[in-house]
């Protein structure tokens, strides 16, 4: 699965061109001629709950009060589309907000002074225009929402470059919009010292700020939008296609299992985790069962078979799990390696002395997602967060990484981020080098299978007639693709009857 992010632009050359039309100007003066002596908080949204109408009036009171310095010197202009207004909820949500209006009018209104002015109706797209540009702030603080194009709508035309932007942290268009005013909307006092911050805003600063949104908006409008979103569905389908071209299929499945059975020399390697069982939550509760075991047993009895088990497990684990199927064995993605029943040997002799700088900093990060963990190997240090909500666990791994890579630049240490993983380990060694060991070996018939990023080191080093497999369809150096451990156990099934029916 691929995921990517087009965040919906607007055509911003319709609002800038809307600000200069026929009578424009004069509702704007007309506006600022009701309103005169006050600045003004624009505020537009559909009626609905997601948009914190409400608490946004409860936001303003809260100004009010703490505020009073700008009692009569600002007014709140509350614009709402109606929306489902035969359903029960929407009225009630109305009434709610009818009567929050009157309460707090009446509470610090005067003869002269009328703190809100409320309008429930849609309006033209002209008087729009004309609100923007008569307001000194615009207010957007909803609860829950998609986009938020009116944040964006509002930047573009104000050509004047003034206006201050306030934006709820829940819209997709603060992603983007940096430069307005981010607040939490739950938390009244933060939006209602963003109110008394935007009102206060120099004006120079307000033109700074707009400049570099409306630089951006301008860039990725709705057509760049657009045109990116088509690329990427294209880009996308040329992929999928790709991939289904270099399948294992049925066709390629014959010919690999003939290509076995003709051969007097054949070499096996195998990734572990994520190729041959599925990940679990904790690494030992990975453990092969029997099938499996005996699945070993019976590839690696014929003489004409090398099977390797090429790991990033330690190779204790190792040797405990498959030290008496006659398999070799490869620890720690190319540190340790085992031929069939004969002693571990170091393939380069490597420090551990780095780990010191390293642990401190994975304790740092065991401490800000919980359910993570490290995993200490002779010369490796994994980071797990499989258990971790995958949002939050998502966001460390890459602070994390980022935060090492930075570290371990100018030294001779490899920052991988794998599955649910960040590893740092010894650079000098890989899953290619110790596959090397056996590559120069005159094998007829040569099988990889890998499923991450360490086994591409693997792929890169193979000759071109061997089958690569990566398991998932993400882009590999591997000839082929599976989908799953399942296929790869099913594959090497059919490839040990053959052996049988030789």
């Amino acid at each position: 699965m691929q995921v990517d992010v087009h965040p919906m632009g607007i055509e911003v050359q319709k609002f800038v061109s809307a600000t200069s039309g026929r009578g424009i100007k004069r509702e704007v003066a007309r506006l600022r001629s009701r309103f005169k002596n006050c600045k003004i908080i624009f505020s537009m949204d559909r009626l609905d709950y997601t948009k914190g109408i409400p608490e946004r009036l409860y936001t303003f009171e809260h100004f009010l009060e703490t505020h009073p310095e700008w009692h009569e010197k600002v007014v709140f202009i509350l614009k709402i589309a109606p929306s489902r207004t035969k359903v029960g909820q929407y009225r009630v949500l109305k009434q709610e907000i009818d009567e929050l209006v009157g309460r707090i009018n009446g509470k610090y209104g005067t003869p002269e002074w009328v703190p809100i002015s409320y309008f429930y109706r849609s309006l033209p797209f002209q008087t729009i225009i004309a609100f923007y540009l008569a307001a000194d702030v615009a207010l957007l603080t909803s609860m829950r929402d998609g986009m938020n194009l009116i944040a964006k709508e509002f930047v573009a035309s104000r050509v004047d470059g003034k206006g201050v932007l306030i934006l709820s942290e829940m819209a997709g268009a603060a992603r983007e919009l940096g430069e307005a005013l981010v607040v939490n909307s739950n938390n009244k006092e933060e939006v209602a010292e963003a109110l008394n911050e935007a009102l206060r805003m120099p004006e120079e600063e307000q033109k700074l700020r707009n400049e570099e949104m409306q630089k951006r908006l301008s860039h990725y409008d709705v057509f760049h939008w657009g045109s990116g979103f088509i690329r990427s569905v294209l880009k996308t389908k040329r992929l999928q296609e790709e991939l289904n071209m270099k399948k294992l299929s049925e066709k390629i499945r014959e010919e690999l299992k003939n290509s076995y059975k003709a051969a007097d020399k054949r070499l096996l390697l195998l990734d572990y985790d994520g190729t041959l069982v599925p990940f679990a939550d904790k690494p030992e509760r990975a453990k092969p069962d029997k099938e499996l075991l005996d699945l070993f047993r019976a590839l690696s009895e014929p003489p004409e078979n090398t099977v390797v088990i090429i790991s990033g497990r330690d190779k204790e684990t190792l040797e405990r799990w498959f030290g008496d199927t006659g398999v070799c064995l490869v620890a720690e993605h190319g540190v340790w390696l085992r031929e069939e029943e004969g002693e571990w040997k170091e393939i380069e002799l490597l420090k551990e002395d780095w780990k010191e700088k390293i642990i401190p900093i994975l304790d740092l990060f065991v401490d800000r997602a919980p359910g993570s963990f490290i995993e200490e190997k002779s010369f490796s240090l994994v980071w797990h967060y499989r258990k971790v909500d995958p949002e939050l666990g998502e966001l460390r791994a890459k602070e994390l990484t980022d935060q090492l890579i930075d570290l371990t630049a100018c030294t001779e240490l490899q920052v991988m981020k794998g599955n649910k993983v960040v590893e740092v380990k010894d650079g000098r060694v890989n899953k290619g080098i110790a596959a090397s060991h056996w590559l120069t070996k005159g094998f007829g018939f040569i099988l990889a299978v890998g499923d991450d990023l360490t086994d591409e080191d693997m792929f890169k080093v193979l000759p071109e007639d061997a089958y690569s497999v990566k398991i998932g369809f993400t882009p590999s150096k591997a000839r082929f693709y599976l989908g799953s451990p399942k296929e790869v156990r099913a594959l090497l099934d059919e490839m040990e009857m053959v052996e049988v029916y030789k």
